[in-house]
């Protein structure tokens, strides 16, 4: 009886350690999987964070970008959800999610490197309803659906090769342009900015780029101009850079028969605007047809584009230049080498220029877009703030200048005509005077300020007048210089005329 007893105890005895052990190692399993969860895999299910974030969190946006960073990226078992796509990336090809409502997103290599990241990453893409979102303002209304888009536990952004959104079933009859919702750092609201986005339209697609990571979304603004058509712009393009291209030839042509002129100042300057005029229209043809040239080919032909546009800018500065030294300093204008400096400037800024903008990789394909609408596609500057700056910071600044020596122009000529006694009747000398602004416009090259009014409720009128004037310039450029070599022509034969005269009496 009594070895029964100690049996039982012992038996008994052992049933407990085993039970507790058992109970040990299931609570040090709890643990270590709480424990890497919430090191990993954040405290909340990738899929989850929206459900989540609607049930607790007031700035619902704010809360989704932060959740998404640091949530755990494993599925529930059988999960399947047309708004949320959850993809492994790395950094060796580019990242894409298809959605079932036919967006597509594509994120390049570039954007898996710089997120950073210690453990795997992973591409997520959320599809979200707009009304989570605030409402702008009085810019339209957005599309119905957001998307999403995060990259490992970093922020992305700065990005060389952007980010490509392709939304579908947007508005075709309504101006629509991408925009990302930007956070603001010192309060809990946010916006919808424009900020490091292009947009542009594939056929019945509508395709945004960005150079960051963030929600996205099409914004539908009714109230701006309706679609561009692109065809007529594309003929009056090719046609007049094809006849500038003609008639630039020609002038340096007969620049060249004229051995005379060759002397003045102001022909030979001339005669650098239409060279830079001539490459100018070349390379343009040249990398719009060539623009699906790849790798060094199509860089090279941007690059011989900017510095040719670069070099018209830059002799229509020497232009305004030259003509303020002749209507203010009449008197004192030898200058030694003169015509070397001007040249030496005149192709030495433009050459350094992209010397730096070659060696930082800043051309490639671009596609040329007026209100969402396609113009051309051809080898450029992709990068927005190199063009911001070698393009629209200095065509500004020749303006600026070029404007304010016109403006002298005008006045140094109503006080000659105030001096001197005219002969010919007001009607023709009205229309003579015109015609000398007119021609000295072109020259100075003011037709290329309606750059910046191909924006805003003149977009289409603007387009298409900057086009007309600035595809013709080689052929006005011509007709300049002809009305110049008729003028000297015409000055050179009355003088000999009065010679004669002189000579008989």
């Amino acid at each position: 009886m009594r070895k029964r007893v100690i049996s039982d105890s012992r038996q008994t005895g052992r049933s407990y350690f085993e039970e507790m052990r058992r109970s040990y190692v299931l609570m040090v399993f709890m643990f270590s999987y709480l424990l890497l969860a919430e090191k990993g895999a954040g405290s909340i299910r990738c899929a989850n964070v929206l459900t989540h974030c609607q049930q607790n969190g007031s700035n619902i946006p704010r809360c989704v970008e932060n959740a998404m960073r640091n949530c755990g990226k494993s599925l529930p078992r059988g999960f399947h959800s047309p708004d949320f796509y959850l993809r492994a990336a790395n950094s060796s090809r580019a990242a894409r999610v298809d959605t079932v409502y036919g967006h597509v997103i594509q994120v390049p290599s570039e954007a898996v490197l710089k997120s950073k990241s210690e453990n795997d990453v992973y591409l997520i893409v959320s599809v979200l309803n707009s009304s989570l979102f605030e409402a702008p303002s009085d810019n339209g209304s957005l599309h119905e659906q957001v998307l999403g888009v995060w990259l490992g536990d970093q922020d992305v952004h700065d990005l060389s090769h952007p980010v490509r959104i392709k939304f579908v079933n947007v508005s075709q009859n309504e101006s629509r342009k991408c925009v990302f919702w930007k956070m603001s750092k010192n309060s809990e609201q946010g916006k919808w900015s424009t900020d490091g986005c292009n947009t542009s339209q594939n056929n019945k697609d509508f395709v945004c780029e960005c150079n960051h990571l963030s929600f996205f979304a099409v914004l539908v603004s009714p109230d701006m101009p309706e679609k561009v058509d692109t065809q007529p712009l594309e003929y009056i393009t090719y046609v007049g850079s094809s006849l500038s291209v003609v008639f630039t030839v020609i002038a340096l042509m007969l620049f060249l028969c004229h051995r005379k002129i060759k002397a003045e100042h102001s022909v030979i300057i001339h005669m650098q605007l239409t060279g830079s005029m001539f490459l100018l229209h070349l390379f343009f043809l040249a990398s719009s047809f060539w623009s699906e040239a790849e790798g060094a080919a199509c860089r090279s032909l941007g690059l011989m584009l900017h510095w040719a546009l670069l070099g018209t800018l830059t002799w229509t500065a020497i232009e305004g230049f030259h003509l303020y030294l002749l209507l203010v300093r009449v008197f004192n204008i030898y200058i030694r080498r003169y015509t070397l400096k001007l040249i030496l400037v005149g192709w030495g800024v433009p050459t350094i220029t992209v010397m730096i903008c070659g060696v930082a990789g800043s051309y490639g394909k671009y596609t040329l877009t007026v209100n969402t609408s396609n113009i051309t596609n051809l080898c450029w500057v992709p990068t927005a703030a190199v063009r911001y700056i070698t393009v629209n910071g200095y065509l500004g600044l020749v303006l600026l200048f070029n404007i304010a020596i016109l403006a002298v122009t005008v006045v140094k000529m109503r006080q000659l005509r105030l001096r001197t006694v005219q002969t010919t009747s007001r009607v023709r000398r009205f229309w003579k005077d015109w015609a000398t602004v007119l021609g000295l416009s072109c020259v100075l090259g003011l037709p290329w300020g309606l750059a910046f009014t191909t924006k805003g409720l003149i977009n289409l009128p603007g387009v298409y007048v900057f086009t007309i004037l600035n595809a013709f310039q080689g052929a006005l450029m011509f007709l300049w210089f002809l009305s110049i070599t008729c003028k000297s022509n015409h000055e050179e034969q009355s003088s000999k005329d009065i010679s004669l005269s002189n000579i008989r009496s």
